[in-house]
Formats: C-alpha cells, structure tokens, sequence
C-alpha cells in the first residue's frame, strides 16, 4: 500500500468524526459507505475535498481511521463502515467484527476530537513531497490523457471510479498508480475490477 495521501488524510479524518457521532448515537450499529459520506457531509457540508468523494475510495481514508485508533489505543472506528450489498465491512479488513462493534460501542470517544487534530497534523507531514497536489481541471486533463492511450486498462471503470480517479490525481498520485490504488479498492469492496 503506497502511504497515505492529503485525500486519504483529509477525507479520513471527517470519516472519523462522523464514526465517532455514529458510535456515540447508536452504539455500534453499522453504516454503509454511502450513508457515513453523507453524514461527513452534513457535518462538514462546505468541505469541496469531503463533497467530491466517493464510495469506491473509501479504503484507505478507512484504513487512516484504523490507523489512528490503533495510534491511540481505541477500538477500530472502521467496523462500523460497511458494504451496502453485504452488511459487512470491507473484504480486506482484519479482525473480529463482533467484538471490534462491541467495543466501539462501549467506548468513551470524548477524547477522541483533540487527539483526532493532532493525528491529522502529524500524518500531513508524512506525506512524500513526491505527492504534489493538483487542480481538478489539470488532473482530469491528464486523466483524459492517460486514459486515451490506456482504453483497455480503463474499459471497466464507471463514473463514481473515474472521480476517485481524479480525486486521487488531485492528491498527488499520477494516472497510473490512481488507477491500480481504484481497481485495488474495487476489489477490497467486493466489486468486479
């Protein structure tokens, strides 16, 4: 897994807190990818980086929240994030499902948001000075690019796959390692590549 980008980090940290409120509210019930973006979103409803995400990017802006509570000593946030086709979280993901909700659902979060700031802090500054962000429009330009003399690689995306695409090219990554980290993520979500 290449490290963590901006997105990854940014996107992460407003899954965090929107997990957070879920474990806090309903006790370890479950939320489907698309409904814990939506819920980010309404916590955080003029964040443009949280507006342009989508469900089949959300590993590894998962895999930051599991990083940061193992980093803290919580329990796995990202249990509660789950597939809307299974009811369970993503194939890749490690641990006893069971007792990881059970624990989120009985843990104290107060302390979570400050520790959560500090995290994200520290995580930016590990981002490899390789990963140079972009504007959108020079990132789908080159997208476009790519994806013109690469159709068979690109012949199985969708819409939803090309903006996390995109997004990840915003991020820094170039078109070729967008497209493996997407096909990647398809696959970890149970979806054909």
């Amino acid at each position: 897994m290449i490290p963590f980008t901006f997105n990854d980090i940014e996107i992460g940290a407003r899954l965090a807190e929107a997990l957070v409120r879920q474990a806090a509210a309903l006790r370890g019930m479950p939320i489907t990818y698309g409904d814990l973006l939506t819920l980010a979103r309404s916590l955080h409803p003029k964040d443009e980086v949280l507006g342009r995400a989508v469900t089949v990017g959300i590993g590894p802006k998962l895999l930051f929240v599991e990083a940061f509570c193992a980093q803290h000593g919580y329990p796995n946030l990202a249990c509660l994030a789950v597939s809307k086709e299974i009811l369970r979280p993503r194939l890749g993901y490690q641990g006893d499902w069971e007792a990881d909700r059970r624990a989120v659902a009985g843990f104290d979060w107060s302390a979570a948001d400050t520790q959560l700031a500090a995290y994200v802090d520290t995580m930016r500054a590990r981002v490899p000075a390789r990963f140079k962000p972009r504007k959108e429009r020079p990132a789908d330009v080159a997208w476009y690019a790519y994806f013109c003399s690469h159709r068979s690689a690109c012949e199985s995306l969708n819409a939803e796959d090309k903006q996390e695409i995109i997004n990840q090219m915003m991020a820094g990554l170039d078109p070729e390692t967008a497209l493996a980290r997407v096909l990647a993520a398809k696959q970890d979500l149970g979806a054909q590549p």
